[in-house]
């Protein structure tokens, strides 16, 4: 199964380290980044998707950060 997350931060060094954390537990990157403006916290924050190749069949109760 092909497992896909959206990883969505501010735009801090905590945005990489989320990313970079996904990579580490074997995620890849997903289609480019997005950057959009937060009206209502007033800040800018970062997106992105990843997938993983998993040995599982899809439940929807899964923890898809677990994985």
């Amino acid at each position: 199964m092909l497992a896909y997350r959206f990883l969505t931060e501010e735009d801090t060094a905590a945005f990489c380290h989320k990313v970079t954390a996904a990579l580490a537990k074997g995620w890849s990157l997903h289609g480019a980044p997005t950057y959009a403006f937060d009206g209502t916290a007033g800040v800018m924050r970062c997106g992105q998707a990843v997938v993983k190749d998993v040995d599982a069949d899809y439940d929807p109760a899964m923890k898809l950060g677990d994985l």
